[in-house]
C-alpha cells in the first residue's frame, strides 16, 4: 500500500470533493442522496469543517493526485456532545476496495485526540458490508440500528450507528 499524504482541505479542493461524493450517489450503497449535489450547495458544510475541531482532510497518492477525503462532523450542535463526531470517508471510484480505507480510519483514530474528540462514530447502511467490515475491523461496535429509515429506490434500508471510543 503506497503512503497516503493526508492534508487539510481548501476551497479549492471542493470541487473535487463533490465530484468524489456525487460518485457514490448511483450505487445507493454510502449515501441517502438521491441525485447529484452542487459545489455551491456544499460551501455551507465546506464552512462547517476547520483545522482545529472539524477537520477536512482530502489524502493524495504519490503523484499528487486527490483520491478521497474524509471529515469529522459535529454529532449534534448542543455543547455537551462536542466530544463526538461523525466520521465520513469517501474514496474516487478508482481507489474503491483496493485497502485505502484502513490506511484512512487508521490515521483518523490515531488523530482524534488532537481535535478534543472522544467519540467517533458512523452512519452506515445495513447493506453496506464492506464499510461494516472495515469499521468493526478497527474495533468500532454496534451502537444503534435506525430500522427501515431510508428508501432508495423503492427500498427500504436501514441504518447502522457503529462507534468507537478514542479519547
Amino acid at each position: 500500500m503506497e503512503d497516503l499524504q493526508f492534508r487539510n482541505a481548501d476551497l479549492k479542493d471542493l470541487e473535487k470533493i463533490v465530484e468524489i461524493y456525487n460518485s457514490t450517489i448511483p450505487s445507493r450503497m454510502v449515501t441517502a442522496d438521491m441525485e447529484n449535489v452542487s459545489v455551491e450547495s456544499r460551501i455551507k458544510w465546506f464552512n462547517e469543517h476547520n483545522p482545529q475541531t472539524r477537520p477536512l482532510w482530502v489524502f493524495e497518492d504519490q503523484n499528487g493526485q486527490t483520491i478521497g477525503w474524509v471529515s469529522f462532523s459535529s454529532f449534534h450542535e448542543r455543547a455537551a456532545y462536542s466530544g463526538t463526531v461523525e466520521v465520513s470517508i469517501y474514496l474516487d471510484e478508482s481507489c474503491r476496495g483496493k485497502g485505502y480505507g484502513k490506511t484512512i480510519l487508521k490515521y483518523c483514530i490515531d488523530n482524534a485526540a488532537k481535535f478534543g474528540v472522544n467519540n467517533l462514530v458512523a452512519l452506515i447502511f445495513l447493506h453496506n458490508v464492506a464499510s461494516l467490515r472495515l469499521f468493526r475491523n478497527f474495533g468500532f461496535e454496534d451502537w444503534g440500528t435506525l430500522p427501515d429509515v431510508a428508501v432508495l429506490d423503492g427500498v427500504e434500508r436501514s441504518l447502522k450507528i457503529l462507534g468507537k471510543r478514542v479519547g
